[in-house]
């Protein structure tokens, strides 16, 4: 007597491949509707001619002989400033934390003066990850790539 098609292992074999294929193609589809990698630019051409803007701004903080040590210390980020004599430490200067690959992540903090040299604010939430740290002030940047959490200062020098 001959079984039913649905009875044989054999069929059930050839359905089982196919079959995971759709499921992990829908997977696929529902990971990529719903996630946000941040990688792609919308303008990449205009980011692509403000380079050398950038590199401008890297060449500024060198003639101005700015180093910067960044201390963590609980909920706080304390930043000295060091510069040329010629040189006027603005009163404020931001902070950008650029997460390497989920740019959801990202922040920027103001930091105000609180002394000749010395910045401070509250440190904001990062996740455990590579970043890329930015000073900024009015004409120049300091960039310095890290790992957080960090448990030593971090020297930034142009």
């Amino acid at each position: 007597m001959k079984k039913p098609w649905y009875r044989e292992p054999f069929v059930w074999l050839l359905i089982l491949f196919p079959a995971s294929a759709v499921i992990g193609g829908m997977f696929t589809i529902y990971i990529a509707i719903t996630s946000d990698d941040g990688l792609v630019v919308d303008d990449y051409y205009k980011q692509g001619l403000e380079i050398n803007r950038t590199l401008a701004r890297e060449k500024a903080a060198a003639s101005h002989g700015l180093e910067a040590t960044l201390h963590f210390e609980r909920s706080m980020i304390h930043l000295s400033l060091n510069a040329n004599s010629d040189y006027k430490l603005p009163h404020q200067i931001v902070i950008h934390f650029n997460h390497h690959t989920r740019s959801g992540f990202d922040q920027t903090v103001p930091l105000e003066r609180i002394s000749d040299n010395g910045y401070q604010a509250s440190l904001p939430d990062l996740i455990v990850g590579t970043w890329t740290v930015q000073v900024t002030g009015d004409d120049w940047r300091l960039l310095k790539s890290v790992r957080f959490p960090m448990t030593q200062a971090l020297h930034i020098t142009p």
